[in-house]
Order: C-alpha cells, then sequence, then structure tokens
C-alpha cells in the first residue's frame, strides 16, 4: 500500500495554479516536497490534509480518500505546519493533556521523552516560545499519537543546526517502521538530501519531477565545457544550464552524452536550482 498517491490534482486561485500534480509516496519511505515561495507546496499539503477544497483531481492518504472520514483518517496523520496552532495561553504540560483526550492512541511517555529530548521546557508558556521551539513542540505532538503518516510543512524551520539534526533523524527512525511513511517539505534543500528517498521538485504550481533520490544523482551529472562545445551535444541532453566567466555549466542526463565526455556528480540542490532556471526561460 502507498502512503500517499495523488492523481491530476488541480486547485485554481487568481493568479496561481496548481496544475494536474501526479505525486506517490510508498510505505517505508520519506519524500521531500522542493520548491522556491509561492511554488505550491503549502497548497498541496493542505490539499492533502481537506484544509481546502480541490477543483478535480484525487487524494487518496493510506488507501483511503482523503475526504472520507477524515476525523478518524486523521488519527494515523501526525501533522506539523509551518505555523503550529496552540492556543498561547497553554504550556507543553497542558498541551499533553488536551491532546490525551483528542487522540485514542496518546502516548503521554513518548511525548514527555521527546519535550525532554528537544529540549522543550514544559511549563513554559507558548506565547513566549520561539519559532524554533513552536516547531520542537509541533514535532512532539505529531510523534506522541501512533502516526502512521507524518505530513510536514517547513518543520524544521527556525531549528539551529544541530537540534534540525536530532529531529531528521527522529524521522529517519520513524520510517523504520515498513507501514510509516513521512512528507516533508522544505527550503533547506539539504536537510531533504539527508534523509529522503523521493524527492519530488514543484515550479509554479507545476510537478518539474518526482523521482528517487539515488536515481536523480544516477541520472543527471555536471557537464562543464566550452560555448562553442554545448551545441554539439544532442538537444534531449542537457535540462539546464548557466553561463560562467569559464565556459557553461550543464546538467547533462548521463544516458544522452557522448561517450568521452565526463560528467560531475550532482546534489539535489544543484538540479533543483538548474531546473527553474531553464523553467523560467521557456
Amino acid at each position: 500500500m502507498n502512503a500517499i498517491e495523488i492523481k491530476d490534482l488541480c486547485k485554481n486561485y487568481p493568479g496561481f495554479s496548481l496544475d494536474h500534480v501526479n505525486l506517490t509516496l510508498p510505505c517505508g519511505c520519506i519524500m521531500g516536497l522542493v520548491g522556491e515561495n509561492g511554488a505550491g507546496k503549502s497548497t498541496t499539503i493542505r490539499l492533502i490534509l481537506d484544509m481546502i477544497a480541490r477543483d478535480s483531481g484525487t487524494i487518496t492518504l493510506l488507501g483511503k480518500d482523503n475526504r472520507e472520514n477524515i476525523r478518524l483518517l486523521k488519527e494515523d496523520i501526525g501533522v506539523v505546519l509551518d505555523e503550529v496552532g496552540i492556543p498561547a495561553c497553554l504550556n507543553p504540560k497542558q498541551v499533553g493533556k488536551i491532546m490525551a483526550n483528542t487522540f485514542r492512541n496518546w502516548e503521554q511517555a513518548v511525548y514527555d521523552s521527546l519535550l525532554e529530548k528537544l529540549a522543550v521546557p514544559p511549563e513554559k508558556p507558548f506565547k513566549d516560545f520561539s519559532k524554533g521551539m513552536k516547531m520542537k513542540l509541533g514535532i512532539a505532538i505529531a510523534l506522541s499519537h501512533r502516526p502512521k503518516l507524518l505530513i510536514l510543512d517547513e518543520a524544521t524551520s527556525g531549528l539551529d543546526p544541530v537540534v534540525r539534526d536530532e529531529v531528521l533523524d527522529l524521522f529517519s527512525e520513524f520510517t523504520r517502521e515498513e507501514s510509516h511513511a513521512v512528507l516533508i517539505s522544505s527550503h533547506i534543500v539539504s536537510d531533504l538530501e539527508k534523509i529522503c528517498d523521493y524527492i519530488a521538485f514543484l515550479h509554479r504550481g507545476k510537478l518539474l519531477l518526482c523521482e528517487e533520490k539515488d536515481a536523480l544523482k544516477e541520472k543527471y551529472g555536471i557537464l562543464r565545457c566550452s560555448k562553442d562545445q554545448l551545441p554539439a551535444l544532442p538537444p534531449e541532453a542537457v535540462i539546464g544550464r548557466k553561463e560562467t566567466a569559464y565556459g557553461v555549466e550543464a546538467i547533462a542526463r548521463r544516458d544522452a552524452v557522448p561517450a568521452g565526455l565526463s560528467l560531475s556528480p550532482i546534489d539535489i540542490e544543484e538540479l533543483f536550482i538548474f531546473m527553474v532556471k531553464e523553467a523560467n526561460q521557456q
């Protein structure tokens, strides 16, 4: 069973459209949703959670339509949005008591352990929390009711590098259960590259690609050549390029580049930047 299946998902706003998005997240895996501001990441996540109505398409979560019995389905979904919605007057200890009456499978011991691990003060009012502290509390809540699927929108935002690393380890540990999965959006592409099995690139409401991370690295590389050499390459070989003072850097498909040309390895952030720049020129 797949954790998430999205088919031909569309949502139109004045000046922006999410355009026929298709992606599949298998159980046991982590998918990173990458895109610049306004690309449609948060819109996609809100559609998945049925927080806004879609115009067309289908969304299946853990084998069920996301619009059917959403309250019951959300028992199996841990959610952290870019704004953690906790009343300002409450502290984490009080939040735990409320969540114990909200989720059937709430595990207080897990919650207390995560508060301690993430250094969240249990009796400090939420209104006095920093952005990073709010995110850590949201993560502790999301992981404490036996979810099978985590949906995280900029959940590492505001965290310092050491805490981000600890949180990423929590997400990786979560997916050791084959029935679990994580969808996480982030501007910090290096975080996603550390833990993700799949990468999905959104740009201006369109899905540029959605593939296994390791397959992307095997499929593409960086070609450094002169301006005169570039036109000699097959058109299908080059998916992005930029000119420098020393020549041209191009993202190329390894299987389409003539023998004898050497390609350097590429990281996911470089691939995304090149693809976005190429899309902007079309």
